[in-house]
């Protein structure tokens, strides 16, 4: 062999071996998210979900190739902690990050995500600004926000008999904006809004917003809680008798984790529905059947959107054939996904996944208290208008 064929033939394996290189870099993503604070349970339905996406796509093969890994931190529902919990993350190698709950957590940390040269994919975040007013160009969400969500309870509203309402919401970016979004719906059918009440993030004792809500002659309440502070609301509704005496419906209020753990306090109680293991397309009973093979019950609201997005990011790494933070933001706009609540369009002027809507009620189902789909608004009817001004 001649000397020049030979360094041809090193030169090849070498380009052989660092394009090998290449196509075994690995997925990393850095999920932060809430292990220990108010939202912990909900945290601990995205870790779950998290682990099933994960090891599905490893055991398939990886993505595009590429194996999947993931670390994640704690950040207890705070703002100033996500941050920092997120440039963490980052810094170890895990730029492409999702999974935190407060809405709170998401406007903190988009903002810096062109400065990280990382991306942020919302599975929980319903606060309007984050794909609105606040909008970043590394920020996108496949979560059902906040005005699909009035968008949806509307409709119920205007069949009501209730002429008096008021709303108990958290006192955090999602829980005004909700607040505000359901108000302005009572308002446009011609109902009345009796009483607004903020309480805080771990309140134990809801006992004087209830009474507020019972001296305002409410007829109806709409909750705006979530994992902790929900569970306590409700139990202490139907302990002081708001929840017989009034009706009592909401969003993020009556999910599958909720329901599970108020009992007969939770029956009869009305709601936003954001997924359902019970939707029935194939995709969706596939994962329904070997999430439940897995865990024994089927997939929960939030494990539902979590595992959706997942989804939604595999399938843009693949389009994108890169790992690369920059060429999977471009990657993912103005797509057709294929997921379990069929083909949804990431819309591409605000990043924000347009997606079908429900509303039903806490119910009996085969000897279980569930949340069963009454109402089905589609993608279309819910769909909000663009706010974003980046592009």
């Amino acid at each position: 062999m001649s000397r020049t064929m030979m360094m041809t033939g090193l030169a090849l394996a070498a380009a052989l071996s660092a394009a090998g290189a290449r196509a075994a870099d690995p997925l990393k993503i850095g999920v932060a998210t809430d292990l220990s604070g108010t939202y912990a349970s909900l945290g601990d339905e995205v870790m779950r979900a998290t682990r099933f996406a994960i090891d599905e796509a490893n055991a398939a093969g990886g993505v595009d190739g590429r194996k999947v890994e993931f670390k994640s931190y704690d950040t207890e529902a705070k703002p100033d902690l996500a941050r920092r919990q997120v440039e963490k993350l980052v810094m170890e190698g895990y730029p492409v990050v999702t999974g935190m709950i407060a809405s709170g957590e998401g406007l903190a940390i988009a903002p810096l995500m062109e400065r990280w040269g990382s991306i942020y994919i919302s599975v929980v975040n319903k606060a309007d600004e984050l794909t609105g007013a606040n909008c970043a160009k590394r920020v996108f969400r496949v979560n059902t926000q906040s005005a699909m969500d009035a968008a949806t309870v509307k409709p119920w509203l205007k069949e009501r008999k209730e002429k008096k309402w008021a709303v108990v919401a958290i006192d955090i970016a999602w829980g005004r904006g909700s607040a505000t979004l359901f108000s302005e719906a009572v308002k446009s059918t011609g109902k009345e809004m009796v009483a607004e009440l903020f309480p805080p993030a771990n309140t134990n004792d809801f006992a004087p917003y209830i009474e507020q809500i019972k001296k305002a002659g409410a007829e109806g309440v709409w909750v705006v809680l979530a994992g902790r502070d929900a569970i306590n609301f409700a139990q202490q509704s139907k302990q002081f008798g708001l929840t017989d005496a009034i009706t009592v419906a909401g969003v993020s209020f009556t999910t599958d984790g909720t329901v599970k753990t108020l009992g007969d306090a939770a029956k009869g109680v009305f709601g936003i529905i954001n997924y359902s293991s019970t939707l029935d397309t194939p995709e969706n009973n596939s994962f329904v059947k070997a999430w439940t093979e897995k865990y024994k019950v089927p997939p929960t609201n939030f494990e539902g959107e979590a595992y959706l997005g997942y989804q939604v990011l595999f399938q843009a790494v693949k389009d994108a054939k890169s790992v690369k933070t920059d060429d999977i933001a471009k990657a993912l706009p103005g797509k057709t996904y294929d997921t379990i609540m069929g083909k949804l369009v990431m819309r591409a002027e605000d990043r924000q996944l347009l997606k079908p809507n429900y509303f039903g009620v806490v119910e009996m189902v085969n000897g279980e208290l569930r949340p069963v789909v009454k109402t089905t608004v589609s993608a279309a009817d819910v769909a909000p208008a663009v706010a974003c001004k980046v592009n």
